[in-house]
């Protein structure tokens, strides 16, 4: 049988029950810094969004490759080149083409990011 009262908390060898941490208001608990003093809003660094990069790139690549691949397609048509599959010549170019922009946006995103990171330095 227990010897504690429903009414009352049990005791721990060292006192009382402390209180539980949720009672506590947030940023004033011990060893815990205040928010205000972490962050810096002169020195808050702006990173590139990639998702927005790598997105434009593929569709401005997409929007080209099927510009190019119909353009010349329409060239080998007018010239009397043989071609047995069109669709699948404008599909390659669209890959090719879409390829290359989405991997161009890559390296501005990363051109932005190294530039971003150098002004957080200079300041």
């Amino acid at each position: 049988m227990s010897s504690t009262d429903p009414e009352r908390p049990a005791e721990t060898p060292d006192g009382p029950d402390p209180a539980p941490a949720g009672d506590a208001p947030v940023g004033e608990q011990p060893g815990e810094p205040d928010e205000h003093l972490l962050v810096d809003p002169a020195r808050v660094r702006r990173a590139p969004r990639l998702r927005a990069f790598f997105t434009v790139g593929a569709v401005v690549g997409v929007v080209v490759g099927v510009a190019l691949g119909v353009w010349l397609n329409a060239i080998a048509v007018a010239e009397d080149i043989p071609m047995l599959k069109p669709g699948v010549f404008v599909s390659v170019v669209v890959l090719g083409v879409t390829t290359f922009f989405v991997l161009l946006a890559g390296a501005i995103a990363v051109w932005a990011d190294r530039r971003s990171v150098r002004a957080m330095q200079r300041r």
